[in-house]
């Protein structure tokens, strides 16, 4: 890449990242009450996103060979028990994602 490539790569995702953190609060006024639809969105996405993600990780963990998938269960059972004790999401999903790890490299290798 050029010089002038990157300058330009760097501006629009400057650019791309502004536009994504200041248009809601230009297009909804605090004046005027927000959108039902939107407050719904805000309450329903989290949970949808999150879903997605354990779909998306889960994918191509087969139960009929390798470890069985047992790596993958006890990681989601710690992020469960962890949520459910301290309430912290990062928290939560750091310690299932360092579980899972010291799982697959130490104890479940192939």
């Amino acid at each position: 890449m050029t010089l002038t490539e990157q300058v330009i790569t760097i501006a629009a995702c400057a650019i791309g990242t502004m536009l994504t953190r200041y248009l809601p609060f230009l297009v909804f006024s605090s004046r005027k009450p927000t959108p039902d639809y939107i407050q719904y969105l805000g309450r329903a996405l989290p949970c949808a996103i999150f879903a997605m993600l354990v779909v998306y990780c889960l994918k191509d963990v087969t139960i009929t060979a390798g470890s069985h998938g047992l790596p993958e269960a006890i990681a989601i059972a710690v992020t469960i028990l962890l949520h459910k004790a301290l309430h912290q999401m990062l928290l939560s999903i750091a310690g299932g994602t360092i579980c899972y790890m010291l799982l697959s490299q130490y104890l479940f290798t192939h």
